[in-house]
């Protein structure tokens, strides 16, 4: 039998008799981390990495959930378990799975890149390596995070200097936290939606932020004209974005190096900044853990698979249920 294997519930350890990132509502789960297909509500009790507890508690309520620190290894009915930095979003890990020698590790969703405010990506020896790939295409590479944060910046001072306010738009764990950490203050004050001021404030106690002010309804357009404001996608076209006054609207996101996602998001400005592997990322990871075996979980599972069997590994795809990620499915997140 298999350390790990795919089910109807999520992917589940027989020997220990407990699942990682589940789909449906189990008796006991160990999570990667807090986006909201990897962490669902209804299990019986959670076990995450520590600095994931607070994350967790504030997405889905009143759970009982315990947390493990980077690297400390736990015993479930003699498997051991661990949790390793993925590199993805704060307090987002890999899990560490090892049974009488083998060792499996699943990834949940990660990236390469340091982006200052998540422990940078850790890679893990193992015999199966279960990887996300999300961008595993050979268009997708990214460039250097400094590079796309001096856009941003540029963008949002020549907007305040035209009396235009800047609406930036990101999912509300991870993305915006990222964006906030690398702007300028200096150029002016940085104001934000509920959804991303709530995460964000969940975070500050681990993470240095700029100061942000939460928009309210009395907050006037004279206060925001030239400043930043941080929000989700979703609001794009809202009424409440329309409350806002003149703006100029960017996007920052991995999708945004294909040409048909940009129009698809019809924004006025792009930046190519996911919290994915791009494909040097993900092929680097996978060759860092002298794997064996490869399973890829969602994404281009089908196309990176092959590429992988025709390079001499041994690859195949699974179907699970975590999103497979677009530019619509990343609102929700």
């Amino acid at each position: 039998m298999k350390l790990l294997e795919f089910t109807s519930n999520g992917i589940y350890c027989s020997k220990a008799d407990v699942y990682l990132d589940p789909w449906r509502g189990v008796k006991k789960a160990i999570i990667t981390h807090g986006h909201s297909d990897h962490a669902r509500w209804g299990s019986k009790s959670y076990i995450t990495q520590i600095d994931n507890v607070p994350i967790l508690k504030h997405r889905l309520g009143d759970i009982t959930v315990s947390g493990k620190k980077y690297g400390d290894k736990f015993q479930i009915n003699g498997v051991t378990f661990s949790f390793h930095p993925a590199g993805h979003v704060p307090g987002s890990s890999q899990i560490r799975v090892e049974y009488k020698g083998e060792v499996w590790v699943f990834t949940g969703d990660f990236k390469t890149q340091d982006d200052k405010i998540s422990t940078p990506y850790e890679p893990i020896k193992c015999n199966t390596f279960i990887t996300e790939c999300t961008f595993g295409l050979p268009v997708y590479k990214w460039e250097k995070p400094k590079i796309v944060h001096e856009q941003i910046n540029n963008w949002w001072a020549e907007n305040k200097s035209n009396g235009v306010t800047s609406l930036l738009m990101g999912y509300s764990l991870g993305k915006i936290q990222r964006l906030l950490k690398n702007l300028e203050p200096e150029i002016g004050n940085i104001f934000t939606h509920g959804a991303t001021e709530k995460m964000t404030e969940v975070l500050r106690s681990k993470i240095d932020f700029p100061k942000t002010n939460l928009i309210t309804r009395d907050t006037s357009k004279k206060e925001i004209e030239g400043n930043l404001v941080l929000a989700p996608p979703a609001v794009l076209g809202s009424a409440w974005s329309r409350k806002l006054g003149i703006t100029s609207t960017g996007y920052a996101s991995g999708w945004m190096a294909i040409r048909g996602a940009r129009r698809r998001r019809a924004v006025d400005r792009s930046f190519v900044l996911s919290d994915h592997a791009d494909w040097d990322g993900l092929l680097s990871a996978i060759y860092s853990t002298e794997c064996e075996n490869v399973i890829t979980t969602h994404g281009y599972t089908d196309i990176f698979s092959k590429y992988l069997n025709e390079q001499g590994l041994n690859a195949l795809s699974e179907k699970t249920e975590y999103e497979q990620e677009t530019p619509e499915t990343e609102n929700i997140k």
